[in-house]
């Protein structure tokens, strides 16, 4: 069980790294936009619910979208006239028109995003700062397309009723107030999640998800203290990567440590290249540099080289093309060649290896 949540972690945490468009939504603001959209607490929840037959009964839609949103502790009004931060818009359609994608690029691949080609019932999430759109888009849909085949199958005449019925459900499980949060910024918000004791794993594991998007050192105990909980443990190293500098003791001594399985080491020296590629920080490379000569010499067969930690090394070693690898990464060229391994690890290590000498190469011939 926790092999198959830490693997749903992992999922969560690739989808949201590679396609995140937070950053882009909120170019479309003023400095002074952005500062008060990062202390926004009181929220003005619109929701506009439509059948086949004009407006639906929203008010049982406003009710989960409230409620949900309170998990967080933010403070819902449901009358624009009352004073609020900002608006977070709603509409919930029994059939869905056409809708724009966002408009920052990879909203394609998000499963949560905007659906161009999908015309049966779906709810789209916007908001609005000043009356501003915001750019962010994300769009929750039934598991049926065709609303009047799936009433008829469950005895429902009114078609409007059901698709606003089986939305409200989808509302209860789309965790759009975590989307919401991290597209603000909010880290204090996530972080009460992580430390609430009655928040589920798997919501943990999709704040853990999230985090990389925005800086928090505040957040390097929690993450340390989830790194510990097998469950957690690739999360939260990626996730203390996304700290930047701060986080290189803690990953420098999980990578480290003999003890930790390998898939823990391995995560920590990709949190390691990770930070040094964006800081520059070269205290990452005499851990990653060390690792790499104390093993080389003793490389004989693919059983003496621990695949995930060396090739992840690697990478992480290009990444900052230290003159001081290139004699350890050459003697390794020569040894992962002269192997007879055909497999796949085998060929992402050669691959790592081929890239950093010509990385390292290119940069001793800049200087």
């Amino acid at each position: 069980m926790r092999r198959e949540i830490s693997l749903i972690g992992c999922v969560f945490l690739c989808f949201a790294m590679i396609s995140d468009v937070s950053a882009a939504s909120r170019d479309n603001f003023s400095s002074e936009q952005k500062e008060k959209l990062a202390k926004a607490n009181v929220i003005f929840v619109n929701v506009l619910a439509l059948t086949h037959r004009g407006r639906g009964d929203a008010a049982p839609l406003v009710d989960v979208i409230s409620r949900r949103l309170q998990e967080l502790d933010y403070t819902i009004v449901t009358d624009r006239k009352q004073p609020h931060d900002v608006e977070f818009r709603v509409k919930c359609e029994e059939k869905k028109k056409s809708t724009r994608t966002t408009r920052a690029g990879g909203d394609a691949d998000q499963v949560d995003n905007p659906a161009r080609l999908w015309k049966g019932p779906a709810c789209l999430f916007t908001y609005f700062l000043e009356g501003k759109a915001s750019g962010w888009q994300k769009e929750v849909r039934t598991d049926f397309d065709d609303v009047r085949a799936a009433a008829k199958a469950a005895n429902v005449k009114n078609t409007g009723d059901y698709a606003l019925a089986q939305l409200k459900h989808k509302l209860e499980e789309y965790d759009f107030p975590v989307k919401l949060a991290a597209q603000w910024g909010h880290d204090q918000r996530l972080l009460a999640l992580l430390k609430n004791s009655n928040t589920s794993e798997d919501r943990k594991l999709l704040v853990l998800s999230v985090m990389p998007h925005f800086q928090s050192q505040e957040a390097q105990p929690y993450l340390q203290e989830f790194q510990q909980e097998e469950t957690y443990s690739v999360e939260s190293i990626a996730a203390l990567a996304a700290t930047g500098s701060p986080g290189i003791p803690i990953l420098t001594k999980i990578f480290t440590n003999t003890k930790n399985d390998s898939s823990i080491r391995a995560a920590a020296a990709k949190g390691l290249g990770s930070i040094g590629a964006t800081t520059g920080n070269h205290s990452i490379t005499p851990p990653m540099l060390n690792y790499l000569t104390d093993h080389v010499d003793d490389l004989e067969s693919s059983e003496d080289i621990d695949f995930p930690v060396m090739t992840e090394v690697v990478w992480g070693l290009g990444k900052l093309r230290d003159g001081k690898s290139i004699d350890p990464l050459r003697k390794l060229e020569e040894k992962v060649w002269l192997i007879y391994d055909t497999s796949k690890p085998m060929s992402e290590l050669r691959l790592a290896v081929d890239w950093t000498i010509k990385q390292v190469d290119m940069d001793e011939q800049a200087n």
